[in-house]
């Protein structure tokens, strides 16, 4: 896979800042204000990109009522039927072309994920500049296949995907020539508990795959978020909404404005501070070692006296003889007087005994 990937005027790569997507799912509750408002709250916490999704809720799912269309698997969601719930989460196609107008006014880069066929063909016509595979589309091979043949990034979410479904799914991609490829670590549960996170996957999943890795984070903070880009993550995903209290399909376990630029601006903290390996020191660093340790005259000596651990200290700061040479220097004698605090130099040791 591809180690550098253009999206829209943004490179993902290993030494590129990292991608931070707001995903407004069914958070816009049905109001194209709202889902505007969105947006704009996303580019004002930072955000490089809004996603949003396209399907209807005929063209994700049955209207069907039988056991298996029922949502019984302990979520938020439970009690009612995959198609009722996609009755109020879906974001109306007529708004699409619009709201993606707008985003780029704001120098969002604006994209969506498809759950059909058809919605390939639809977001194709507003030429997106990337598509997101959601977790639990992994499995639908002719669906990815018909992404990758657009020839355009795909970002992949891997919550409910077992190593051969990631395998399949990235072979897929590669037999249409399509290796622009982003896998995201992700656990497909809303609110995702820290313990089903792990987050070691990220390093795993880049070496395994060799390809560029993020987080699509359901967690609830911003914890998860900056620990993910420490070890690796190069692009992140969050839900964003205007005010959790307003409610709605996804609110629960969506950030608030205020959380999500606090989230952004922590990652960008820790892009700083992860850096590179080094082992060379800062100018600032450079300076600090002055007060790193050295041997000093301890106590007021006269000439012709022996060194002894009382005389002779290893002490800040370090303006004499490495400490290495402490052990060498005991039961030499000094050539001249030297008050306490003189630092060791090779002149006040006497060679000649």
């Amino acid at each position: 896979m591809n180690k550098e990937i253009m999206i829209g005027n943004r490179r993902i790569s290993e030494d590129a800042p990292t991608f931070v997507i707001a995903e407004m799912s069914a958070n816009h509750l049905m109001d194209f204000d709202r889902a505007v408002a969105i947006m704009q709250a996303a580019k004002d916490a930072g955000a490089d990109a809004i996603k949003i999704q396209t399907y209807t809720p005929d063209t994700i799912t049955l209207d069907c009522d039988d056991p298996c269309f029922q949502i019984t698997q302990g979520t938020i969601w439970d009690g009612t039927t995959l198609h009722k719930l996609y009755e109020t989460a879906y974001t109306p196609w007529e708004w699409q072309p619009k709201l993606k107008k707008i985003a780029e006014e704001m120098g969002l880069i604006f994209f969506s994920s498809p759950f059909d066929l058809t919605s390939i063909d639809f977001l194709e016509e507003m030429d997106v500049p990337v598509y997101k595979v959601a977790s639990f589309e992994i499995n639908d091979i002719p669906f990815i296949r018909k992404i990758a043949r657009t020839g355009k990034p795909i970002i992949m979410s891997t919550g409910i995907a077992y190593l051969a479904d990631i395998e399949l799914a990235l072979r897929t991609c590669k037999e249409e020539g399509n290796e622009n490829v982003i896998l995201l670590k992700c656990t497909s549960a809303y609110p995702a508990p820290y313990e089903d996170i792990n987050l070691k996957t990220i390093p795993s999943m880049k070496e395994v795959f060799d390809c560029v890795v993020g987080l699509s984070d359901h967690t609830m903070g911003c914890a998860v978020a900056g620990a993910g880009v420490a070890l690796g993550a190069k692009v992140v995903e969050k839900h964003l909404t205007l005010r959790r209290a307003d409610g709605g399909a996804d609110a629960a376990f969506s950030m608030e404005p205020e959380e999500f630029k606090e989230m952004v601006d922590h990652i960008r903290m820790i892009e700083k501070a992860v850096g590179k390996v080094t082992y060379d020191l800062t100018p600032k660093q450079k300076k600090s070692r002055e007060h790193s340790r050295s041997l000093f005259v301890a106590k007021d000596m006269k000439a012709g006296d022996v060194f002894t651990p009382e005389n002779l200290r290893s002490v800040r700061p370090s303006c004499g003889l490495h400490t290495k040479y402490y052990e060498e220097l005991l039961g030499k004698r000094i050539t001249r007087d030297a008050k306490l605090g003189t630092p060791m130099s090779w002149d006040l040791v006497d060679f000649s005994e």
